[in-house]
């Protein structure tokens, strides 16, 4: 590809994903929320104004990055300009078309990660396979391995469960792994490790294979926020029935709550409706009646995350042999990951790390899939 058609690429490519994340749609949205950080009551419910701050920085993880995708693409265009002049020369062209490159590509991959729970942390567990001190050597070397990635890449690793192994190595581990998409980078490391080497544990040198899990779940914060829309709320009263009593005969203490409620997943619209006739007191009946109707809400809202959990769960390989997703093969300076044919002789990289592009050739391949 020539110069000119590299550029040409690489502005349609930053065109699209300006479409696609709706950087003029984030950045109105950006700008009301940081309006709203101005009120001086702004800090007087402080659950509420975390909860904004939270939201304008998830926003700006995807301006922030492709104002960097921009203003590459316009020192692009600036160094086309002196190119052309005769004042640059192609080296300095072709590394500005290679810094560009790069800056689309880290986005165009990050877009991969629009999955509710890829912003997640990482709970991250491994455990040794059949097969001894050589299985549990070989998971506290695929602990490392995780420990040094997260590194890498400026994430908080915290160890909150490991057994040792006997002798060497350990028999299990978890570990919580903190960061911006943690868990949807990782996601992609949920399966059987198979390690093939001639042991250290093996006094006739034999070369052995050697197997270990790992499973990646999302750690997702347990508080849910009920929040009732009182736009979509009204209210009937009407008398109570009963046995008589001249308050149940005479007043309209019953309350009939309608509640016009949009599901925030799937944008279905069902009205729920709840009646309350606990007391003679019309004000508690409509109190009694909004607790009824949070607890709705809560029960929804997390009937939908344990069928999130679900689906993780169910998209996770069984722990058995057969059902490795990477093989590490010492000896042969081999490294190859089943699903994506992604290999690199690049062993002890990988080890140290350095597993960034098969998460990136997984993601790419099985992104949508989730």
């Amino acid at each position: 590809m020539t110069i000119p058609e590299t550029i040409k690429d690489l502005d349609q490519r930053k065109d699209t994903l300006k479409k696609f994340l709706d950087i003029d749609n984030l950045l109105i949205k950006i700008a009301e929320e940081e309006k709203k950080t101005e009120a001086a009551d702004f800090w007087n419910d402080p659950k509420e104004a975390k909860k904004v701050m939270l939201e304008i920085k998830s926003k700006k993880i995807w301006t922030t990055a492709y104002k960097a995708v921009s203003d590459s693409c316009d020192d692009m265009h600036v160094m086309s300009e002196f190119f052309e002049m005769g004042e640059a020369t192609e080296e300095e062209m072709l590394n500005q078309l290679d810094t560009t490159t790069k800056l689309i590509e880290e986005l165009e991959f990050k877009n991969m990660l629009r999955g509710d729970s890829d912003r997640f942390d990482a709970v991250l567990s491994i455990n040794a396979g059949a097969g001894g001190v050589e299985a549990q050597d070989w998971a506290e070397m695929l602990m490392r391995m995780y420990i040094r990635y997260a590194e890498r890449n400026n994430y908080k690793v915290a160890i909150s469960n490991s057994l040792d192994g006997d002798g060497a190595g350990i028999k299990s581990v978890t570990m919580q792994i903190e960061g911006e998409f943690a868990y949807g980078y990782l996601k992609s490391e949920t399966g059987v490790h198979r390690l093939v080497r001639v042991s250290p544990f093996n006094a006739q040198g034999k070369r052995m294979t050697s197997f270990a899990s790992v499973s990646v779940t999302p750690l997702v914060d347990d508080t849910i926020e009920v929040v009732v829309d009182q736009s979509r709320l009204s209210w009937d009263t009407f008398r109570s029935g009963g046995a008589g009593g001249q308050n149940v005969n005479k007043v309209e203490s019953g309350v009939r709550l309608r509640y016009q409620y949009k599901d925030p997943y799937t944008g279905e619209e069902e009205e729920i409706l709840i009646e309350n006739t606990e007391t003679r007191d019309q004000p508690k009946n409509k109190e009694n009646a909004l607790r009824l109707l949070r607890s709705q809400l809560y029960d929804r809202e997390m009937k939908h995350r344990m069928e999130e959990q679900a689906k993780i769960k169910a998209s996770q390989k069984k722990i058995e042999w057969g059902s490795q997703i990477r093989s590490y093969v010492m000896d042969d300076r081999r490294v190859k990951d089943h699903r994506t044919n992604y290999q690199t002789g690049d062993v002890t990289g990988v080890m140290d790390g350095k597993i960034d592009e098969f998460i990136k050739a997984y993601l790419m391949q099985f992104g949508a899939e989730g």
